[in-house]
C-alpha cells in the first residue's frame, strides 16, 4: 500500500499526509527531488535500485543551490528503506523531496540552511510501462521550450518541473513518448524526463552533462544544463565494461537521424529505445541491440 513519511512520521493513510500551506516548495517551488525504483522481495528484502548515487545527487544539489549543506545521507537512506518496508509492495515508484520548509528565504539572514527543511518521502506502486513501448519503440518530437545554460539551476533536480511536464504532455498529444529539449545554443539537451544517448558504431554518445564541462575534451565555452541522470551514469558504466566507447559531446538536432540508433534512460523505464524522430525513421526503424541488450542488463537488477 501507499505510505508517505513527513518529518519523521509515517503516515499510512496517504490522504492524511499535509505540509503546511506556507511551505516553500509550495510557494516558490524551493526544493529538490529524487524518484527511484524500490520494492520488497519475495524473501523481504528491501531493495532500492541506485539509492547512494540518487542521495549524492541530491546533497550535492542541495549544497551547490544553497538549499542545505547538512543533509544527511545515511540517515536519508534509513528513511526511504523503512518507507518501502511498511508499504510491502513489491515494485514501488519512490519519490523523495526536500523543500526549504516552512520560512521565508529571506529570513534567513546570512544562513544557507532552513532550520525546519521539509523531508517527504513517497512510495505507491511503480508505473507499469506497456511491453510494447519497449518492444517496437518510441518516437521522439521536438519540445518548444529551451534550456539556459545561463540559468544555474538548469541541471539540478529541482521542483520547477511544470514546464517539462507540460511539453511531455504536447509530446503525447502528438504520439511521441518523449520530448527532446534543446538548450539556447540549440545543441541536444535530452528529454523531458530523461537523458539521450545516440550509437554510432562503436562509440555511444551523449550530451556533456553538468560538472563534465572541464573533463571532456577542454575547458567547455559555457555551463551545461544537462542534468547528470543515475541511469545515465550506469548506462555508460554498462556501455564501457561492454567496451563501447563513450563520447560526452556537444550535439546538433541533426545527428539524431544520422545515429545507427537511439535511446532514453530515467530511473523509471530504465531503457527505452526511440525508432522516430518527428517525422522521420532512425536506423531501420526498430529498437537497436545495444538498446535492447542495455534494457536486459537493467531488468537483470530487479529482484525475482
Amino acid at each position: 500500500m501507499p505510505t508517505v513519511f513527513i518529518n519523521g512520521r509515517f503516515i499510512d493513510d496517504p490522504s492524511a499526509a499535509t505540509i503546511s500551506a506556507f511551505d516553500a516548495g509550495l510557494q516558490h517551488a524551493v526544493g529538490l527531488f529524487e524518484t527511484f525504483l524500490g520494492g520488497v522481495s519475495a524473501s523481504g528484502e528491501t531493495w532500492a535500485l541506485e539509492l547512494d548515487a540518487h542521495l549524492d545527487r541530491l546533497a550535492e544539489s542541495a549544497r551547490t543551490l544553497g538549499l542545505s549543506s547538512e543533509l544527511r545521507a545515511p540517515a536519508l537512506a534509513d528513511a526511504v528503506l523503512e518507507t518501502i518496508k511498511r508499504s510491502n509492495l513489491p515494485r514501488a515508484r519512490i519519490r523523495l523531496t526536500i523543500t526549504g520548509g516552512d520560512l521565508s528565504l529571506l529570513s534567513r539572514a546570512g544562513t544557507t540552511d532552513p532550520r525546519d527543511p521539509t523531508v517527504l518521502i513517497a512510495a505507491q506502486p511503480a508505473t507499469v510501462y506497456p511491453a510494447p513501448m519497449f518492444e517496437r519503440g518510441a518516437a521522439l518530437v521536438v519540445a518548444d521550450a529551451r534550456a539556459n545554460p545561463l540559468n544555474p539551476f538548469e541541471g539540478h533536480k529541482t521542483l520547477n518541473y511544470w514546464w517539462r511536464l507540460r511539453e511531455l504532455q504536447m509530446a503525447a498529444a502528438k504520439g511521441a513518448g518523449e520530448a527532446l529539449i534543446l538548450n539556447v545554443s540549440n545543441h541536444l539537451v535530452g528529454g523531458c524526463v530523461s537523458n539521450i544517448f545516440l550509437v554510432s558504431g562503436n562509440t555511444l554518445r551523449t550530451p556533456i552533462a553538468r560538472g563534465e564541462e572541464n573533463s571532456v575534451g577542454g575547458k567547455s565555452a559555457l555551463p551545461s544544463p544537462v542534468l547528470p541522470g543515475v541511469t545515465r551514469g550506469w548506462a555508460i558504466d554498462r556501455a564501457e565494461q561492454l567496451g563501447l566507447t563513450v563520447a560526452r559531446q556537444m550535439l546538433a538536432p541533426a545527428e539524431v537521424l544520422e545515429a545507427d540508433e537511439v535511446f532514453l534512460t530515467n530511473s523509471s523505464w530504465g531503457v527505452l529505445p526511440i525508432v522516430k524522430f518527428e517525422s522521420s525513421a532512425i536506423g531501420d526503424g526498430v529498437p537497436g541491440k545495444f538498446a535492447a541488450r542495455l534494457r536486459g542488463l537493467w531488468l537483470d537488477q530487479f529482484p525475482a
